[in-house]
C-alpha cells in the first residue's frame, strides 16, 4: 500500500511538472506608443508583462517609455522603417539605399529619445525588412547595443533573421496582429487565436496598438487567461528556436554573353542564287575600279607622258 501510494504521488509530480513545461507563453507587445498618453497610460495600467514600443520622434516618446519602465514593462523601439506601399513617410524612416552611417545616426538617436529600451520592432517596413543589404546594415548598427530584433513581421519574406547571421542580434518574430481591425469581435478573435499558438507552439507573440478597442479587450481578457498560459515578456522568448521561412534575394540577373562582338548576321529570307565565275569576276572587277586606291593610280597614270622623265643633257 505504502509503495502504491509513493508511486502515486511520483505520477502526479511528474504530471505537474509536464503541465509547467507545456504551459503556453503569450507575449504582448503595444505599438505606437508617444502620441496618446491617455489611451498609453490605460496600457501601462495592465500587467506588467505586456510590453509597449515607443515611437522615437513621438512627442512623448520619452515620457510615456519612463513610466512604463517604472510599472515594470519592457520597453522596445519602434522603429520606422520604409514600406513598399507609398505613403508619407515619417522623420528618419529607414530606407534600403541608406548609407551605413545614416543608419547607425537614426538609430542611435532612437536609443537616445527611448530610455530604457531593451529591444526594438519595426513600425510598418515591408520595403527594409525585406532586403537583406538593408537589414544587414540594421543589424550592424543594432550589433553596438543590446538591443534584441522583434520582427513585426509586414511581410512575409523578412530577412531579418538572414540579415543577423555573424553579428550578437537575436531575433524573435511576431505571430499575432490582435488589431487589424477596430472591430471588438475580430480582436477577441485574434485573441484567442493567439492563445492556441502558444498552446501548440509553446509561445506566442502577439503584436496590438493603443486602440481604445483594443485596450477594453485586452482589460477583459488578460485577467481570464486559461491556467495553461502565462503572460511573458519578448526578451524571455529570446533563447526559443526561431524558423527562418525567407528565401534568398535573387542576384541580378546579368544579360547572356555574347562572344561575337561584332555585327550582328541577318539571316536572308530568300535562299541566295548562285554565283557564276563571270559573274564574280564583273563584281570583283567593279569593286576593283571604284576603290580610293585604284582611282589614286589611275589619276597618277592619265597625268603622265613619257617627256616628262626624259632628262635632257647637255653636250660637252
Amino acid at each position: 500500500m505504502l509503495q502504491f501510494r509513493q508511486l502515486a504521488l511520483a505520477a502526479s509530480t511528474l504530471l505537474l511538472c509536464s503541465t509547467s513545461v507545456m504551459a503556453g507563453r503569450l507575449a504582448i507587445v503595444i505599438d505606437d506608443f508617444g502620441y496618446r498618453p491617455h489611451t498609453e497610460n490605460q496600457v501601462i495600467a495592465l500587467p506588467a508583462p505586456i510590453s509597449v514600443a515607443v515611437l522615437p520622434n513621438a512627442p512623448h516618446a520619452r515620457e510615456m517609455a519612463t513610466k512604463a519602465h517604472d510599472a515594470g514593462h519592457e520597453v522596445l523601439i519602434h522603429l520606422p522603417m520604409a514600406p513598399i506601399s507609398k505613403q508619407p513617410l515619417e522623420v528618419d524612416t529607414l530606407r534600403p539605399e541608406m548609407s551605413s552611417a545614416e543608419i547607425d545616426r537614426i538609430v542611435r538617436d532612437a536609443v537616445d529619445k527611448v530610455p530604457y529600451a531593451v529591444g526594438l520592432n519595426n513600425h510598418m517596413g515591408s520595403a527594409m525588412t525585406s532586403s537583406l543589404f538593408g537589414m544587414q546594415k540594421v543589424m550592424q548598427a543594432l550589433n553596438s547595443y543590446n538591443l534584441y530584433f522583434l520582427d513585426s513581421m509586414t511581410i512575409g519574406n523578412s530577412q531579418s533573421m538572414r540579415a543577423a547571421t555573424g553579428t550578437h542580434v537575436r531575433v524573435i518574430k511576431r505571430n499575432v496582429f490582435l488589431d487589424d481591425t477596430q472591430n471588438e469581435a475580430d480582436i477577441r478573435y485574434q485573441f484567442n487565436r493567439a492563445i492556441k499558438l502558444a498552446r501548440h507552439n509553446g509561445y506566442a507573440i502577439a503584436i496590438g496598438h493603443p486602440h481604445p478597442t483594443t485596450v477594453k479587450v485586452l482589460q477583459q481578457m488578460v485577467y481570464n487567461l486559461p491556467p495553461d498560459i502565462t503572460l511573458v515578456r519578448p526578451s524571455s522568448l529570446l533563447n526559443e528556436p526561431q524558423v527562418d521561412h525567407s528565401t534568398p534575394p535573387e542576384p541580378e540577373k546579368q544579360p547572356p554573353r555574347n562572344p561575337f562582338r561584332g555585327s550582328r548576321l541577318c539571316k536572308a529570307k530568300k535562299p541566295l542564287a548562285p554565283v557564276t565565275p563571270v559573274r564574280f569576276f564583273e563584281v570583283l572587277q567593279d569593286s576593283i575600279s571604284q576603290s580610293t586606291l585604284f582611282n589614286y593610280f589611275r589619276h597618277q597614270w592619265q597625268g603622265w607622258s613619257p617627256t616628262s622623265t626624259v632628262v635632257k643633257v647637255s653636250p660637252k
